[in-house]
């Protein structure tokens, strides 16, 4: 399946994770200066929820504890 299924927030992330800074994995306040987001905590937090959805629907995986990273595509 194509991202372009996903909500239009999702896919931003998703186009942020998948570029050359996102391949080593990202936190969620680099996700937010990436995105032109506010680094502040209502910002963040909400980027870390959408970040987690896209680990459990396995459009993304966690690295590390907080750091994300995409996949090629949707876990079958």
């Amino acid at each position: 399946m194509a991202a372009q299924i996903l909500a239009p927030d999702y896919q931003r992330i998703l186009s942020v994770l998948e570029s050359e800074a996102g391949r080593e994995g990202m936190r969620c306040q680099q996700l937010a200066v990436a995105l032109g987001l506010e680094v502040v905590p209502a910002k963040v937090e909400g980027l870390r929820s959408k970040a987690r959805r896209l680990v459990e629907r396995g459009w993304a995986r966690q690295v590390r504890p907080g750091v994300f990273t995409a996949l090629a595509g949707p876990a079958g």
